[in-house]
């Protein structure tokens, strides 16, 4: 991607003004045109400029969303559907201005279907509440990408993260969606059947939209049960490759890992400094398994056997819950423990997904070129899964330095795409990675733009996201 690229798109001032009138009149203290709370709303996770919406509606329930779209239908009005603001690649900006729709207040559990191993909530609760409100039905919802986003958003953007490579993606684990289109009707994708040969899968169209073909404003997702065992640690390698090797290896056996996640020796010197851990200071795998206490003892020491034969050194693990919580919290706190290394800097993070046969050369040359390009930037990755994420530091005030970044972005996206990959495993398009999706599906992208017009033929749902029109 290029900063040139992120522009400001042509804005509808007329029908802009009207729509805050009435979006004023009707919500009242629950809409606000103030500078401070627009910027909340605009993107500011990564160098991406921020492009403020012109007001933000804090919807209350399902109905209060289609009131709010209808308006912005009536006057060709942008809308931005908002959940936490944890997206990576300007998701929640505005480029043609328009109106935030805040679902962050319709965060209820509205079923929770015990025997059948479901549940139907609203698109503002997040993952950890959701959980919380899980914990006594011995049942909990296993997508995990980090941040405590909210489960509509992680909807909008195909989430994943930690627990993928066992339980999936947010595209195998949401059954059906409402939704609220670009006309202000509202539509139910599927039923709670876990499988249907009923027509288009628009469950699975939805999902990974972001938010350009409609407002989510229910979710039914699948649920697990709470393992009766978890074993979890942590086994440094001599290399990058080697650790690489050990996960594909984990893979092709057929070993049901839980988690496997992989650091490099940089991104270990960060975590121990910010968590105060005392892991050896090279590339190491996170592993977590889950099941009875003789399974995961087994897998354990299967993994133990894998990690020997590469070089590994002794694979440490625990059942004990707290030691292997911290291991656990301390990866997810990555981003602030990279931040950390170069204070006063921007993290920008990128990701992309390859095969798992071409994971350690990937990374490998990832590596090399990080180097040659004289970033700071430690190399994180859902390894099981063969995504894995860079996060470089950079001053965003130094246009030599975003130059050497973007470079290096396109050049570790080429290579993804040259091995089979794809340019984003979870981040999402949004605006950052349009040009590489041009550059991944070609032709394809006609169709979805088709679709794209078809939904929303005022390109009023998030515009300037995904797909060029």
């Amino acid at each position: 991607m290029a900063l040139s690229e992120i522009r400001a798109a042509e804005r509808n001032e007329s029908g802009i003004a009207l729509a805050l009138d009435i979006l004023k009149q009707r919500f009242g203290e629950r809409f606000s045109t103030g500078e401070a709370l627009r910027r909340q709303h605009a993107h500011s996770t990564t160098y991406i400029p921020a492009q403020l919406p012109d007001g933000v509606v804090f919807a209350d329930n399902a109905d209060e969303v289609q009131q709010a779209v209808q308006v912005c239908a009536d006057h060709k009005v942008p809308i931005i559907p908002f959940g936490t603001g944890t997206s990576l690649e300007g998701h929640i900006n505005a480029p043609a201005g328009g109106i935030s729709i805040d679902v962050s207040r319709m965060n209820r559990v509205l079923a929770v279907n015990a025997e059948d191993l479901d549940c139907t909530v609203e698109p503002g609760i997040t993952r950890k509440a959701l959980n919380d409100y899980l914990r006594d039905t011995g049942l909990f919802f296993p997508i995990d990408p980090g941040a405590d986003a909210s489960l509509g958003g992680m909807a909008a953007t195909r989430a994943s993260g930690t627990n993928a490579v066992r339980y999936g993606t947010m595209r195998d684990n949401v059954i059906a969606l409402d939704v609220v289109l670009a006309n202000g009707r509202k539509i139910t994708t599927a039923k709670r059947a876990r499988k249907s040969s009923a027509g288009y899968d628009l469950t699975r169209l939805m999902v990974g939209s972001e938010g350009t073909l409609g407002v989510i404003t229910s979710l039914t997702l699948k649920l697990q049960g709470i393992p009766q065992a978890i074993s979890g640690g942590v086994c440094p390698f001599p290399t990058l490759e080697a650790a690489a090797n050990a996960v594909i290896m984990t893979i092709q056996m057929g070993l049901p890992v839980a988690r496997i996640e992989l650091v490099n020796a940089l991104q270990v010197q960060a975590i121990n400094a910010y968590s105060k851990l005392d892991l050896p200071v090279s590339p190491c795998l996170f592993l977590e398994f889950h099941g009875t206490e003789a399974g995961v003892k087994e897998q354990a020491e299967t993994f133990g056997e894998i990690a020997a034969e590469l070089g590994g050194s002794e694979f440490i693990w625990s059942t004990r819950a707290e030691e292997r919580l911290k291991l656990w919290q301390a990866r997810h706190d990555a981003y602030w423990a990279c931040i950390a290394l170069r204070p006063g800097t921007k993290s920008v993070a990128t990701d992309v997904c390859v095969p798992i046969s071409r994971l350690a050369e990937c990374i490998a040359e990832t590596e090399v070129d990080i180097a040659e390009a004289g970033l700071i930037a430690p190399i994180v990755g859902h390894a099981g899964d063969g995504n894995f994420h860079v996060s470089a530091l950079v001053d965003d005030t130094s246009r030599e330095e975003i130059e050497a970044l973007e470079k290096f972005v396109e050049r570790l996206n080429m290579r993804a795409l040259a091995m089979g990959g794809t340019c984003t495993g979870e981040h999402g398009i949004g605006q950052g990675k349009m040009h590489f999706l041009e550059l991944e599906l070609g032709g394809a992208l006609d169709v979805m733009r088709s679709i794209k017009t078809a939904l929303d033929p005022d390109n009023i749902m998030n515009p300037g996201k995904i797909v060029r029109l």
